[in-house]
């Protein structure tokens, strides 16, 4: 049996974190999708700052759920990554799934970016969703996928 992959895991809240996951449930759901050694940081966000991001390096003009900035893939992942609980939260209630799962999701789908995982190609696509669902299934959580068709 192989040892499971070191992480170090630095998570930062720049927005109110009263009602988000603590650090410890980020950490382990880094953790679960985390293939390699990894370096991860956690940046969880408001919906101003994650806009400004989105602009600025991949010129969108709205806040996604999550950005992934990869510096290295092997043998080390060494990544930040951005995750906007405003619009997290927003699109859990609109698809009628539980906050925390839907964060676990976004966590999940970031560090697979992380690893070089896209969703671009539908080949590609295909696996990351793959991925996701046996990561999240082992974390406790639905297809994250099963209601939209």
């Amino acid at each position: 049996m192989s040892a499971s992959p070191q992480l170090f895991f630095n998570i930062q809240y720049q927005c109110d974190a009263s009602s988000l996951p603590s650090p410890k449930e980020f950490r382990r759901w880094v953790k679960a999708a985390l293939q390699v050694d990894g370096e991860i940081t956690l940046l969880i966000t408001d919906r101003a700052q994650a806009s400004e991001l989105n602009q600025q390096y991949r010129s969108k003009d709205y806040a996604p759920n999550v950005l992934t900035f990869a510096l290295t893939e092997h043998p080390l992942v060494m990544a930040d990554i951005v995750i906007c609980a405003p619009v997290v939260i927003e699109e859990a209630h609109q698809q009628h799934k539980d906050v925390w799962s839907h964060f676990a999701h976004m966590t999940v789908h970031g560090v697979l970016h992380a690893q070089g995982y896209d969703h671009e190609i539908e080949a590609q696509a295909e696996l990351m969703e793959q991925i996701e669902i046996q990561t999240l299934a082992k974390l406790g959580y639905a297809n994250p996928y099963a209601s939209e068709t």
